[in-house]
């Protein structure tokens, strides 16, 4: 086909459209379905697994492979940007990882206990693949799209993405709750019933993966395939990445206000970043919940909900950021995720943590856009907003990592419920660290 000229109304909704073909791995595999399948698998009082030569707690064991995950985002992403960039084949890095996370999911099919490894490793791909594809699907911005048309395609991508999600979380829903619609045997006992949505669940991952190979394949039909520069990849070209990264990190020490507020914002992150990991894993093993089916039913319901609350969320962080500033509105942000530590640590019914879902949910979209939005505003006079917007996202990543790592440790030394209040003091030091950002720069 002929190649579309920048700004084109095919080109955008193409670029677009991944975000409906990708954004079903964080709402059924990452944050729903799979966790709750997960921890169905224990079904003794053991929650323990062994696995490289350790014992560990259940969902410390896939919260330690999560932040090892982020850690190969973190160090891969700006050296494979880079050389996607430097030889004009940046289509063929985003497949590739597309790939990988798809089959990911579909894998994920075969996860048991008894082989582990193998488990994992379909786990891991799913989620390297989900996060490695992004890089470069966020890197197409700029190429096929004007600077006045970027705000608003990455907005429409954003709808799209939920709305694609959702409609898959629901069928996938029905699978789990009704599976005898769906060609499945589910018995007269509860025990058959509960075994019946088990092995519904297994099915969701391979729904999941296919939803996501195939709808991607119209943005890379679409997409400009990059233009082939000849160029031979060398020492430099595979450390440039990283070199540019070190370069915004010198400048940031010429610049106290982007440096506080950066500071502040890789702290209260770690938190915020890790209880969107952890939330469903959290309420399928500290709510009291009546039977599997509800577990089920709650859980979900729960994820529909803070997906919807965070839109509004958003919208009304960004109003009160415009009447009161971003710092003073982040502060308060921050207030409010404190108090969700420690409600979190004392509730136990199901409506507890309806409610607490729904202040989660409030506050989540929120802090995320006004934390980016606030990053942009502070950036000094430059044209390389790119090497600065890296250096953000791979800070963001970092917190993830340490984030995940430290709650994973409260996990296995003592109980999930402490280790969700301990996550409190990230939150009490970055206000104090927001509190330090000047109002102007120096």
């Amino acid at each position: 086909m002929a190649k579309l000229e920048k700004g084109s109304k095919k080109l955008l909704n193409a670029w677009a459209f991944y975000d409906w073909a990708n954004s079903v791995y964080t709402l059924t595999i990452a944050s729903s379905i799979f966790p709750i399948f997960y921890s169905a698998l224990f079904l003794t009082d053991d929650k323990t697994v062994e696995a490289f030569g350790f014992k560990f707690d259940n969902t410390a064991l896939i919260f330690y492979v999560t932040a090892f995950t982020f850690l190969v985002v973190t160090f891969t992403s700006p050296i494979l940007s880079g050389i996607a960039d430097y030889v004009g084949n940046k289509k063929s890095f985003m497949k590739f990882f597309c790939y990988l996370g798809g089959f990911g999911c579909i894998g994920l099919f075969w996860f048991n206990l008894d082989s582990i490894y193998l488990s994992l490793l379909f786990y891991f791909m799913g989620l390297l693949g989900y996060w490695g594809s992004l890089v470069f699907y966020n890197s197409y911005l700029p190429d096929i799209a004007f600077e006045k048309q970027q705000d608003s395609i990455s907005a429409k991508g954003f709808s799209m993405g939920y709305i694609g999600s959702v409609i898959l979380l629901l069928i996938n829903l029905g699978m789990v709750m009704y599976p005898q619609f769906f060609g499945f045997d589910i018995g007269e006992t509860e025990v058959e019933k509960d075994a019946a949505s088990l092995r519904a669940m297994r099915y969701t991952f391979i729904t999941v993966g296919l939803w996501w190979i195939l709808f991607s394949q119209y943005t890379f039909y679409i997409l400009p395939k990059g233009v082939s520069k000849g160029h031979k990849v060398t020492k430099e070209v595979v450390f440039n990445g990283l070199k540019e990264l070190k370069l915004v990190w010198i400048q940031l020490k010429e610049d106290l206000r982007l440096k506080r507020y950066l500071a502040a914002f890789f702290v209260y992150s770690m938190a915020v970043q890790t209880i969107m990991l952890v939330a469903t894993y959290f309420g399928e093993q500290e709510i009291a919940w009546g039977s599997a089916s509800e577990k089920t039913m709650g859980l979900i319901i729960s994820i529909l909900v803070i997906q919807v609350v965070a839109i509004f969320g958003a919208i009304l962080t960004s109003r009160a950021s415009s009447k009161y500033g971003n710092i003073k509105t982040l502060i308060a942000v921050n207030f409010v995720w404190m108090a969700l530590c420690v409600c979190a640590y004392f509730i136990t019914l199901p409506i507890h943590f309806y409610v607490t879902a729904s202040f989660v949910g409030l506050v989540m979209g929120g802090i995320q856009a006004l934390s980016r939005s606030t990053y942009s505003k502070f950036l000094p006079e430059t044209e390389d907003t790119t090497s600065y917007f890296s250096f953000f996202d791979v800070a963001e990543k970092i917190g993830i990592v340490i984030g995940m790592a430290i709650y994973a440790t409260m996990v296995q030394v003592s109980t999930m419920r402490n280790a969700i209040l301990f996550l409190f003091v990230f939150f009490f030091v970055g206000i104090i660290l927001l509190f330090r950002v000047p109002k102007e720069n120096a």
